[in-house]
């Protein structure tokens, strides 16, 4: 598969059995001893399958949260007090993670696994070392069409303005995906902090709303496969899924903007259980269990070994959803834009009014 980059998640509750086990932080009382790993993640992202193989391989328990935007899982690392011990953000919000002193350095030599991931998913400029952040998932967001309820052909983001597409849209429940989108749409850049250029995105992306039905990150794929929707904004993985169960549907790598995207391995402050999150992360790195990942839910996987491991029909439909990566001419990754982020979330609450 080509790769895609260049170099450069319900709350968890600590259980507490007074005078015998406080499981939530792996310490004990009266001479026990539970050994825990508090994860958050994104939803419809790692098969439970794993995480019992895990259990069982380490006698580690895992306690497993999800999460459907950074937003949230930034909120929920603000208030958690350390109870999490490794979570799973998209890359822009590694950096300022990074320069508010928020993270852990991760031990490599925890993860001997780690041999296995590509240098084109390592060393953004932000963590040149990956000391703070490593690589879970990559992809894309793209443009998916019910080719038998639609009659023109899509090849856009403005194309999904066509009245044809009243009220028959599902797209992406994420501000920076949908005004980056915009903003590539009308010429500026899709990373801009220009207070005046992410409202005319917001303006302009206003115009969209009659044809938007469902605002969706998390489960887009289950209105696509019904026909509820025509179309939609969608994860790579998504419409993957989506055109298993209904092959009416169509993969579309708009012409207009491409977002691409990296999740990432982060071990919060103060995280009370951190060798027993390397040792999660080194699991996830064995490229067989890489592999399985990638089975149910084909995204970009970074590990070189695992995608070897790829049945040919997995690694097609990734390709389907990638085109041309980091080569599009309008492709790019969402990066950290300091303050102006509380300006992209004022116009994306506006656009959703």
């Amino acid at each position: 598969m080509k790769k895609l980059f260049k170099p450069s998640m319900v709350f968890v509750t600590v259980v507490m059995m007074l005078g015998v086990v406080l499981a939530g932080c792996g310490s004990s009382t009266g001479g026990s001893k539970k050994e825990v790993v508090n994860i958050m993640n994104w939803s419809e992202y790692l098969p439970e399958h794993l995480i019992k193989q895990f259990e069982e391989e380490t006698g580690i328990k895992v306690n497993y949260s999800e999460i459907s935007s950074n937003e949230e899982m930034i909120a929920k690392l603000n208030v958690s007090g350390g109870e999490f011990d490794l979570a799973v953000p998209s890359t822009y919000f590694v950096e300022p993670l990074i320069k508010q002193d928020k993270l852990e350095k991760i031990d490599k030599d925890n993860i001997p696994n780690l041999k296995y991931i590509g240098e084109d998913y390592l060393g953004w400029d932000f963590d040149k070392n990956d000391e703070y952040s490593l690589p879970y998932m990559s992809g894309t967001e793209i443009i998916i069409v019910n080719e038998k309820l639609v009659d023109k052909e899509v090849k856009s983001y403005r194309d999904l303005f066509d009245p044809e597409f009243k009220d028959s849209l599902v797209i992406l429940d994420d501000p920076r995906t949908m005004l980056s989108a915009m903003l590539s749409m009308l010429g500026y850049d899709p990373n801009t902090t220009k207070e005046e250029e992410i409202v005319a995105a917001g303006e302009e992306l206003k115009k969209l709303k009659p044809n938007i039905k469902v605002y969706d990150s998390d489960n887009a794929k289950n209105l696509l496969i019904s026909n509820e929707v025509k179309a939609g904004v969608v994860y790579g993985a998504e419409a993957a899924l989506a055109m298993r169960e209904n092959p009416d549907l169509k993969a579309i790598i708009p012409e207009d903007f491409l977002s691409l995207w990296q999740d990432n391995f982060v071990i919060p402050k103060g995280a009370k259980n951190k060798e027993n999150a390397e040792k999660f992360i080194n699991f996830i790195y064995d490229p067989e269990v890489s592999k399985e990942i990638v089975l149910e839910h084909p995204y970009v996987d970074p590990n070189e070994e695992a995608v070897k491991l790829l049945p040919d029909d997995v690694r097609a439909e990734i390709e389907m959803t990638v085109g041309d990566g980091i080569d599009h001419p309008k492709a790019a990754h969402a990066i950290d834009v300091g303050e102006a982020l509380q300006v992209y979330d004022r116009v994306w609450s506006e656009v959703k009014q």
